[in-house]
């Protein structure tokens, strides 16, 4: 037995000294995955943006500029633009610096992005998802290489199950068709180009090989904060693999630790603390209703759902925030069941550590980075999502790959386990592209992406809010023209559930506002914008929606006004209350003021007019004629 593994091992390193192609080589093998991938993700080739790809790319002043906004990027907080457009502070704990993948947006926006301000930024979209399946193929390759020659030497038919599991789980969709997830897909992709290095230094002795490494580390930690699970990781390594003493793997390690603080000593001077309040919108604050005892049994329950979705990935979800998830207490069976399995797995992990088996490490690198978005110990201000257990899935991968090529290692002859290896390898991608691809087409854009999805979450606030919002994009369409009113009342339809499962939902009441305005129900789209107006007198969108619904009232009070008199007086006092700095609105109140012989109220009009507006002589006619009366 002992024969056959070290031949296999020999083989499979073959591939890279020549173009070897045969089976076990890598070479045949990084092709497979290769291909795998794109029949797995070009259909996203052809898609939009999608989710938060607007506010980091399309809306973002930085990435516009193109290289010119780099400096920006690298020196403020990853949502920093959206927050000035938005009138607000910073929302999140901690704050957010990822910066490399913001920076490539910009590079590509300086080299391939129209110089015509008529162009729509969304034209480099379909450039973009291209980018995202490269960069996530090869960090697929860069995986797989690091499994095989220096983590399963022995057994390549676990390297390769483990990166084609990674490679197809359909949780991934998210990561990939999600253009502002690149963020995700550059960490990952440097964390392995990092451990490349490391062992190849460690191989060779070579310090340009450590540089290299201490390199890919600093860049992976400013693709995404996950990177700084390797202060743990890398020791543990030198440890399992290399049967390095405890303290010599500690040690070996220490550049790592250097770099690692230097980034936290830039990270904390660029975004700081981050908000240092809670934040009042349960939308970042999921748990912002719960009582301290369901805040702590939810979170802890939602382990599980990850653990679901990472064996059964289906349905799947743009969004979990409230109320998708329903507060728990430590009187529910499952969060037991959560507490106890993520003990075992963590007390399975030292003995196993200490045993030195690679099962710690797959366990390992599944709880550290699981650590860092649980909401246990750092508040991230969402309950969970598909692409935060991105990183974490490759401990789930490791973990079922090795039980698979140990049980096809049962079945006998080289020749039976030849053709068991392939029979699964099918059986896991089948279903996993008929989950995949379709989920792919979701992503396309914001309106089919939360059509979807409104189906999938119906509790949830932020995704019926954004369905509403997708109705009405759809209902402005030229060819949506006879369906207008159809796909309007969808749209309430939609929103009123919202708004019903969060009061304060502000983009639920300005989108009611908006349906109801297309509807020419003046009087209510009034009053969702004076609800956002309660909520956020700030908000941006008012200084333009109030002044569209003032002249709305005027217009239809001009329409009226020689039959009723006195409902047109009541829709130009609507019309100023909306837009006061409108002199129009103004000239216009006097005028109907004036007809019913109402001079006081006309003359208050015409010199607010004049107070707006000196050279408005209309306004100046008028009281003179009230002069003379």
């Amino acid at each position: 037995m002992a024969r056959k593994q070290t031949k296999t091992a020999q083989v499979s390193s073959a591939g890279t000294k020549g173009l070897s192609f045969s089976f076990e080589s890598f070479n045949f093998r990084a092709i497979l995955l290769i291909i795998v991938g794109f029949i797995f993700y070009a259909n996203t080739f052809t898609n939009e943006y999608a989710l938060d790809d607007g506010i980091v790319i399309e809306k973002n002043d930085y990435v516009q500029q193109g290289f010119r906004g780099i400096p920006k990027i690298l020196s403020t907080d990853a949502y920093e633009s959206y927050y000035r457009q938005m009138n607000a502070a910073q929302q999140l704990s901690g704050g957010r610096y990822r910066p490399l993948s913001i920076v490539t947006f910009a590079i590509e926006q300086q080299l391939f992005g129209s110089k015509e301000k008529t162009k729509s930024p969304t034209e480099l979209s379909g450039l973009r998802h291209v980018l995202n399946v490269l960069f996530y193929i090869l960090s697929i390759v860069a995986l797989f290489y690091f499994l095989l020659f220096f983590v399963f030497k022995a057994n390549p038919d676990a390297a390769f199950l483990a990166a084609l599991i990674f490679l197809i789980h359909p949780m991934h969709t998210e990561v990939v068709a999600n253009v502002k997830s690149r963020d995700e897909i550059l960490s990952f992709l440097f964390v392995m180009l990092t451990f490349i290095s490391v062992f190849k230094y460690k191989e060779t002795n070579r310090k340009r090989n450590l540089i290299v490494g201490l390199l890919f580390y600093f860049l992976a930690l400013l693709s995404k904060e996950y990177a700084i699970t390797l202060v743990v990781l890398i020791p543990m390594l030198f440890y399992i693999l290399r049967r390095d003493t405890f303290v010599k793997s500690i040690i070996s390690a220490a550049p790592f630790f250097i770099v690692a603080f230097l980034y936290l000593l830039i990270r904390f001077k660029i975004v700081g603390k981050g908000a240092t309040t809670e934040n009042t919108d349960v939308l970042n604050n999921p748990y912002m209703f719960a009582t301290p005892t369901e805040k702590w049994a939810t979170k802890i329950e939602v382990l599980n759902h990850y653990l679901r979705l990472l064996f059964y990935p289906h349905p799947l979800s743009s969004d979990y925030s409230f109320s998708t998830i329903a507060y728990t207490n430590f009187g529910s069976p499952l969060v037991w069941f959560s507490i106890l399995f993520h003990l075992g797995l963590i007390i399975s992990t030292v003995v196993l550590f200490f045993r030195r088996h690679i099962l710690a490490f797959a366990f390992a690198f599944y709880l550290l980075h699981l650590a860092l978005v649980c909401n246990l110990f750092f508040d991230v201000g969402a309950t969970m999502g598909e692409r935060l257990v991105y990183h974490s899935s490759l401990g789930f991968a490791i973990s079922i790959a090795l039980i698979i090529s140990w049980l096809i290692r049962k079945t006998g002859e080289a020749q039976k386990q030849k053709l068991a290896f392939i029979t699964v390898c099918i059986l896991l991608a089948v279903p996993a592209a008929i989950v995949a691809i379709p989920r792919n087409a979701d992503w396309k854009n914001d309106n089919t992406l939360f059509i979807h999805d409104a189906e999938v979450v119906p509790n949830s606030a932020l995704v019926n809010g954004n369905a509403g919002k997708a109705y009405v994009d759809l209902s402005e369409l030229p060819e949506n023209k006879a369906r207008e009113k159809e796909l309007l009342n969808k749209a309430i339809y939609h929103l009123n559930r919202a708004v019903s499962i969060h009061k304060n939902y502000v983009n639920g009441y300005l989108n009611l506002g908006v349906c109801y305005f297309k509807l020419k129900d003046y009087d209510k789209s009034k009053a969702y914008w004076d609800k956002v107006k309660t909520i956020f007198p700030n908000n941006p969108y008012l200084k333009r929606n109030f002044p569209l619904l003032g002249t709305a009232y005027m217009n239809e009070a001009l329409t009226i006004g020689g039959k009723d008199p006195q409902k047109a007086i009541a829709l130009l006092e609507k019309a100023v209350i909306c837009d006061p700095s409108n002199p129009d609105l103004w000239y216009n109140l006097g005028g109907a003021s004036f007809t019913v012989q109402n001079y006081t109220r006309a003359r208050e009009a015409w010199m607010q007019t004049l107070l707006l507006k000196p050279d408005y002589e209309q306004a100046k006619q008028g009281l003179a004629a009230i002069q003379g009366k």
